[in-house]
């Protein structure tokens, strides 16, 4: 069968099955100009949420609103809510009806809730709007990272999907450079430097939003849901741009063509369906990886200023320099260890990187209990854990995203999204309480042990439960629930391969 015989069952009646080679024609391209744009236009979603929590935690606005430090805290945790109801809510809708108008639609919340924040005259209007920038962020990771999966070819879908979820530590470091000038009362008014703060995200998001436009619906999505011809000229004309780049295009095997029946959207009853009986140890591991990094990031990276001013006696302007370093570690990670995820191999590298995480922090742990170390120690120590954690955090993102079903795959992400903010909310709690005064090392101490080995618990259970994705088509790693042949009375074994 040609990829024009295929398009030419795309006319099928409704519920009727359609053949299509759309996904085996999107996994054999090669890297081209159409892969960085989708890069590029979708990517940014990570900066932007950075760059958003940095500001939150410099808190320029407090002084400006009255504000205490419990309502500032409280911007933070309307914001992370604001995340976990937009995950949810935008999730379902990006199943059924589609990653591009959902990657456009909560990019412009985003945008238009940041931008009217940063007009705020009252703690109260910071908070709703807040609340609104981040549903929109919170409905990014779903869409995104649907859309990223789809539509970057299997060989480079690993590398690709953790490098772009590292770089929310470059967006953080954007918005730790910006507080410093801006929140430099001798350079800029108080009132006016975090407003301008809260514009940063929002005028990188103009240009973003324009690129988008240029940026295809997925065609795997089209497929199931009865646009089989519209998703064949996309291709083809991502094809054709290939070509004129000098690229060769190597055939399709007409076996690799799938029968799908279209629906319009999944029930609840299916999604239990799925999670529960069809993919159980999928949906343990995927809850297992979410809810072990975000314990890991949330602990830390909150209290690690409270540790630098309690146990090593810095002030608040000394603690912030300490934040670039750390934050480097976390970018650089991704960058670097994202390619072996699809050479050495998804579950390899995964448990390698926890345990390397949890290894370093239980290490830098004793010493810290011993007094042995000075904050430009015990900060090198949690540059390297976190250089593997960040890579083991984006990967948690990437087997979310690839391990399930099509139909499901956005609601796969937002459901673990939300559970791990919700269970990773109790690590700033904890280790503000553990780090008290900075009287008792002890309390701290035995907190590290336990992030320690909650991360590696999380790797373990990678080794035992996860999916060697790495080079095969989306399709290959779970079926989709609308494949006509789709063997329906099994488990995962029946769904391994095609």
């Amino acid at each position: 069968m040609t990829a024009r015989q295929s398009a030419a069952l795309g006319s099928a009646p409704r519920n009727a099955a359609v053949s299509s080679l759309v996904p085996a024609r999107m996994d054999r391209l090669p890297w081209a100009r159409f892969h960085w744009m989708v890069v590029v236009g979708l990517g940014v979603s990570w900066i932007l949420d950075g760059i958003e929590i940095q500001l939150i935690s410099a808190s320029g606005y407090k002084e400006s609103l009255g504000m205490s430090s419990a309502e500032v805290g409280l911007a933070g945790t309307i914001y992370l809510m604001g995340q976990v109801v937009g995950a949810l809510f935008f999730g379902r809708l990006t199943d059924r009806w589609g990653r591009k108008r959902l990657f456009i639609t909560t990019l412009a919340i985003y945008l238009i809730a940041s931008g009217i924040a940063g007009f705020a005259w009252t703690p109260w209007f910071l908070y709703l709007w807040r609340f609104v920038a981040g549903m929109g962020i919170g409905g990014e990771y779903a869409a995104i990272n649907s859309a990223i999966d789809e539509l970057i070819p299997a060989r480079y879908r690993g590398r690709v999907d953790i490098a772009i979820n590292g770089t929310y530590w470059g967006g953080a470091m954007i918005g730790a450079v910006g507080s410093v000038f801006l929140l430099d009362h001798s350079l800029v008014p108080e009132d006016l430097g975090w407003r301008i703060a809260f514009f940063i995200g929002p005028f990188l998001g103009l240009f973003i939003i324009y690129l988008r436009r240029f940026i295809p619906e997925s065609p795997r999505w089209m497929v199931t849901h009865g646009r089989e011809e519209e998703a064949e000229r996309i291709v083809d004309g991502i094809e054709a741009s290939v070509r004129e780049q000098g690229k060769t295009l190597p055939p399709v095997d007409p076996r690799r063509a799938m029968s799908i029946i279209p629906e319009d959207s999944v029930s609840y009853a299916q999604l239990v369906d799925v999670f529960f009986r069809q993919y159980p140890s999928r949906t343990f591991l995927g809850v297992t990886m979410m809810v072990t990094q975000s314990f890991l990031y949330n602990a830390i990276f909150f209290t690690y200023a409270l540790v630098l001013q309690n146990f090593y006696h810095l002030d608040p302007s000394q603690t912030a320099l300490y934040f670039f370093p750390f934050a480097a570690g976390n970018l650089i990670g991704p960058l670097l260890l994202g390619p072996l995820f699809d050479t050495v191999g998804r579950r390899r590298m995964i448990f390698s990187t926890y345990l390397l995480a949890g290894t370093v922090l239980l290490v830098s742990a004793f010493l810290f209990r011993q007094g042995v170390l000075t904050a430009d120690t015990h900060t090198v120590f949690w540059c390297v854990s976190f250089f593997f954690a960040s890579a083991g955090a984006s990967s948690a993102y990437l087997t979310v995203s690839e391990i399930f079903p099509l139909e499901v795959r956005a609601q796969a992400i937002s459901y673990f999204f939300a559970i791990a903010q919700v269970v990773g909310s109790a690590g700033p709690l904890l280790f503000g309480w553990l780090v008290g005064e900075g009287t008792e090392r002890d309390p701290l101490f035995w907190g590290y042990v336990l992030g320690s080995v909650v991360m590696m618990f999380g790797g373990v259970v990678a080794l035992i439960y996860g999916v060697d994705a790495e080079g095969k088509g989306l399709e290959e790693i779970a079926e989709p629930l609308t494949k006509a042949d789709r063997d329906r009375g099994v488990g995962e074994e029946a769904t391994e391969t095609i």
